[in-house]
């Protein structure tokens, strides 16, 4: 098995990655390869120092998550599964093996195991596959709400939903394995996303192919997440990158819709103060910026005008 992580100045996360992986692959056949995207910090010599069997490959730049982990399994050589981790990820003991016995499941092509962040809590990390409707109900009722129901929500919210093995259309990217099979089928992770909807494009594109994205209670993890929610810069990235994935689905005025729903789910926080969604609404009504590539350049601007308001 290739277990591929991508680290962008993640050297104090890495310790308890590492430490992980041999009870959370127990029993199974694996070899480490890093993508590193320029850290600033000493993430490539953690790697080193605490893996010395691993495979790292420095990036050089910033390139992405998509680009890392295309990178990662470039050089990781042959494979008969891919686990896709975060250096946020703590597997529990035997996790993967679990998950092994999920993708053999016919007609699957990823599975992702039940998340749970540092203080034990569930985290909510199917979804379904993003829909107009879907965001009015998050901006109407509210994520949490909607989620109850298939019909208003995107994010799968009720939790009897995760206490047994079910398909979801996809889930959050920090802990996927993926089979040969659907890799060699689906192709790399599309890096012009360059940070989110990177992980949903993937799994619809795979579910278009007859493979679908396993649920299992039965194999954790431990998430500490990121702080796209808290992040007006990466809020914004996640926002932009919704519409590009859904305009790429469907056909224009299907994409206009979508726009004017994130514009009125985005309007109505920023109206509330959240300083997220103000910068996001800035994005979303700026023609410049819903044609421009994603990348470092432009978290680092939103995160530069975030902190000048």
């Amino acid at each position: 098995m290739a277990v591929v992580v991508v680290t962008y100045n993640s050297e104090r996360l890495l310790p308890d990655l590492i430490a992980s992986l041999g009870p959370g692959l127990d029993g199974v056949d694996w070899h480490l390869t890093v993508a590193d995207n320029a850290s600033v910090d000493d993430s490539v010599g953690a790697v080193r120092r605490l893996a010395p069997g691993a495979t790292v490959v420095e990036m050089g730049r910033n390139a992405g998550y998509a680009a890392g982990i295309n990178a990662a399994v470039a050089k990781a050589g042959p494979f008969t599964a891919l686990l896709v981790l975060n250096p946020d990820v703590r597997l529990t003991p035997g996790c993967v093996r679990t998950l092994l016995g999920v993708l053999r499941t016919e007609g699957t092509g990823i599975a992702v195991p039940l998340l749970e962040d540092g203080d034990g809590e569930l985290i909510h990390t199917m979804r379904r596959e993003p829909s107009v409707r879907r965001v009015l109900g998050d901006a109407l009722m509210g994520a949490v709400r909607a989620g109850r129901y298939p019909a208003f929500g995107e994010l799968v919210t009720d939790e009897r939903l995760y206490t047994a093995e079910t398909v979801t259309d996809w889930a959050e990217g920090s802990t996927v394995l993926i089979s040969a099979e659907c890799w060699d089928r689906i192709g790399a992770w599309d890096e012009s996303f360059f940070l989110y909807s990177e992980e949903t494009d993937f799994a619809l594109r795979a579910r278009d192919a007859g493979l679908a994205t396993r649920f299992t209670p039965a194999a954790k993890a431990v998430h500490l997440e990121g702080d796209s929610k808290v992040s007006p810069a990466l809020w914004t990235l996640l926002t932009l990158n919704k519409v590009r994935l859904y305009g790429r689905r469907h056909n224009p005025v299907l994409g206009a819709a979508f726009w004017a729903a994130l514009l009125l789910r985005e309007g109505s926080r920023a109206v509330l103060g959240k300083a997220p969604s103000k910068l996001a609404v800035r994005a979303l009504v700026s023609p410049a910026r819903l044609r421009e590539a994603p990348g470092p350049h432009t978290v680092q601007r939103d995160a530069a005008r975030a902190t000048a308001r």
